[in-house]
């Protein structure tokens, strides 16, 4: 037998490592194509991964009940449905409020997720085939061997022999990492002096026994990571809410919070769409995605990407505005689309809207939506407190009144936009946390219990660009929104998720990857075939036997389930993957029949 075919009467082999959202959607569209494209003698299915299949290790049952998810769970689905752009059959499936019985509306905890991903990957197994077998190894995958014409073998933590596999498909989801350089001088500083550093985590992992109470503690970050840790220290420590008064337990520490921005994320939007969608893609779509992929000398994404976004956005802005609120606008829709459409220039464009749209609070200005505190400083620490809450309750009742239905068609713009941008594989960071602080921001409920923290004196801000700085034997926090406020703390907590890195990552596979020789993009994310996922290496060429899914790869998405009707980016991909792996395996049996 040559090393590129299977004996007559082996089963062929699928390594996927990762037994999360993206593994078990991976098998769900491997079950869905199978009855097409795969008529083997067997196929065995390998799923590597020390935590549940389904939930994986983010969703996992262990848990605080505490903890939300950030979407309503009728928004959340890991079913196919007409709306996604894939070669194989759709299979429809419940949402997760469907399949719990429970509103809509409600914001589900992440245990209750974890027993639907649960539900969906037995669904998915038992849609297999009866060729198909899946094998669950709960366990780490340390690294992959074998050359790129035969068979791969993945090393497994705890076992000697290697599992052997025809292809493997790599579907870790989100990754921890070493500290980067001012992590690590952070850390040492506070090996020195006794105080306390908690570096990028997920949340939920972290030991949060450290922090004491009373006693100040200085946070980095203000998006969803931020979110669980100001639930796991209040509520998880004893305290509660009665309406907008939060009665502290006396257990809490007080935190001093800031980041880039200096603003918590805009909050989910609390009304349903009613009406006509926007047309999208209108100003970004396949067409202008072919002609960035085709420029000889490649693009870039604030020159060449960005008009195309703040073109497509404002379309999905003024269309609903136009549309559906035309009495706060001068003119007609269809003289204003058509002038929009002709403006070439963002200058030419603001002239058109001053002159159509008379109050400045309905024209969309993405600049102000991203960084609101840009130029804006306060006299006093508590001047700003105020104006900080003023700030989250204006974006509060915003985001809960129908009136500004215009955001919502943003939203569903910037849904479409992220779906064309996958395309285009590294683009950089800064769309994806453009993307998150607009769209992907925390429940109104829990912007909330922030403004009872910050009333309560729990929580206080400190502002845009926040420094910390590492001396004396505390940590110092400060921002230019306060000029000449300092904070002096003993504890530091980064309020984020490490950088999904090839060179920092603690995945020892995935390092091992890197020093093989598989591609990365100037951020460190895994490069793959747009196509089909295939890993690509340094030169752009992909290996024939390996494949990667999730937010390590520059072909990352939105999240591994999605929106109904939504175009589900990680859907595409899935399918993609799923085809191009057994048609792969089945040829393979092929040969070695033939």
């Amino acid at each position: 037998m040559s090393s590129e075919t299977l004996a007559p009467e082996a089963p062929a082999t699928l390594v996927i490592v990762g037994a999360g959202p993206r593994g078990t959607g991976l098998i769900e569209r491997i079950a869905a194509n199978a009855p097409e494209l795969y008529a083997g003698s067997g196929l065995d299915i390998h799923l590597v991964d020390p935590h549940p299949p389904g939930a994986g290790r983010i969703w996992r049952a262990a848990q605080s009940p505490l903890l939300w998810m950030n979407s309503h769970a009728e928004d959340v689905t890991m079913f196919t449905d007409e709306s996604v752009e894939m070669t194989g059959p759709v299979r429809p499936g419940p949402t997760l409020h469907e399949w719990a019985g429970i509103d809509g509306r409600t914001f589900a905890d992440r245990q209750l997720q974890g027993s639907y991903l649960r539900w969906v990957h037995e669904q998915a197994v038992a849609a297999l085939p009866p060729q198909i077998t899946v094998h669950h190894h709960p366990g780490r995958a340390l690294r992959v061997s074998g050359p790129r014409s035969g068979r791969q073998q993945v090393w497994l933590e705890g076992r000697d022999q290697p599992l052997p596999a025809d292809l493997v498909v790599l579907a870790h989801g989100h990754l921890d990492a070493e500290l980067d350089a001012e992590q690590r001088e952070l850390a040492a500083h506070a090996a020195e002096h006794g105080l306390v550093h908690l570096p990028p985590d997920f949340t939920a992992d972290s030991d949060l026994s450290a922090l004491p109470a009373g006693e100040p503690v200085l946070v980095r970050g203000l998006g969803l990571a931020f979110v669980d840790l100001m639930v796991l220290l209040t509520e998880g420590r004893g305290g509660r809410y009665e309406g907008d008064t939060y009665v502290p337990s006396g257990r809490e520490p007080v935190l001093y919070v800031g980041s880039r921005r200096g603003v918590p994320y805009h909050s989910k939007i609390g009304y349903d769409w009613t009406g006509e969608r926007p047309p999208l893609p209108r100003f970004l779509g396949p067409a202008e995605i072919d002609g960035l992929l085709a420029r000889p000398g490649g693009f870039d994404f604030r020159r060449d990407v960005w008009p195309l976004v703040e073109k497509e956005l404002g379309f999905a802005h003024y269309h609903r505005l136009f549309t559906v609120h035309a009495e706060r606008t001068a003119i007609a829709w269809t003289d204003f689309e058509e002038k929009y459409e002709a403006a070439s220039e963002g200058a030419e464009r603001e002239a058109l809207v001053a002159s159509a749209v008379p109050d400045p609070r309905d024209r969309l200005d993405l600049a102000a939506l991203d960084r609101p505190l840009d130029g804006v400083t306060y006299g006093s620490f508590a001047e700003f407190q105020e104006g900080l809450r003023g700030y989250v309750e204006d974006d509060l009742s915003r985001r809960h009144d129908a009136a500004h239905s215009t955001d919502l068609a943003v939203f569903l713009g910037l849904l479409s936009v992220y779906g064309q941008l996958v395309r285009l594989g590294d683009i950089g960071s800064w769309w994806h946390g453009f993307f998150s602080c607009l769209a992907s921001g925390p429940p109104g409920p829990r912007l909330r219990q922030l403004l009872a923290l910050s009333r309560a004196g729990v929580l206080k801000f400190v502002g845009a660009d926040m420094a910390v700085h590492a001396r004396d034997g505390v940590f110092r926090a400060s921002s230019a929104t306060v000029p000449g406020f300092s904070v002096e703390a003993r504890a530091l907590v980064e309020a984020r998720l490490p950088e999904p890195t090839l060179r920092r990552a603690l995945d020892p596979l995935l390092r091992e990857l890197h020093a093989d020789g598989a591609g990365e993009t100037p951020d460190g994310l895994l490069r793959v075939d747009r196509a089909d996922g295939r890993v690509l290496d340094r030169a752009g060429l992909p290996h024939p036997r390996r494949f990667a899914l999730g937010p390590h790869t520059d072909g990352r998405t939105p999240g591994a389930f999605t929106r109904p009707r939504t175009g589900g980016p990680a859907f595409r991909q899935n399918d993609a993957t799923a085809r191009a792996a057994l048609v792969f395996l089945r040829d393979l049996g092929a040969d070695a029949v033939g």
